[in-house]
């Protein structure tokens, strides 16, 4: 079973798990299923204590859970998506401070 990351959050997860139970941090916010999801991502980083990580932080994941995220997330949220959404930060690697 192949891996995908998350395009809002950047967590790396199994496909199944995408598709049976979407996202571990964006389920509240995201549909269950894997259009919200990419299989091609760079980097991977595993974030044990994200509120104390400088990392996580620098990712902007320091208030998700522990697990595997993402440094870059090819694809972007659908429009629909995005307009719902309070805030939206591409993963992409586009998105400047």
């Amino acid at each position: 079973m192949s891996n995908r990351a998350c395009m809002l959050c950047g967590i790396v997860e199994s496909s199944k798990r995408f598709q049976e139970e979407g996202c571990p941090n964006c389920v509240e916010v995201l549909d269950i299923g894997l259009s919200t999801t990419s299989p091609t991502f760079e980097g991977l980083v595993a974030i044990g204590e994200p509120e104390k990580s400088w990392v996580a932080r620098w990712l902007r994941v320091d208030k998700y859970l522990p697990g595997l995220y993402a440094v870059k997330v090819q694809g972007r949220l659908p429009q629909d998506i995005v307009e719902n959404l309070p805030f939206y930060r591409p993963r992409d690697g586009t998105a400047t401070d």
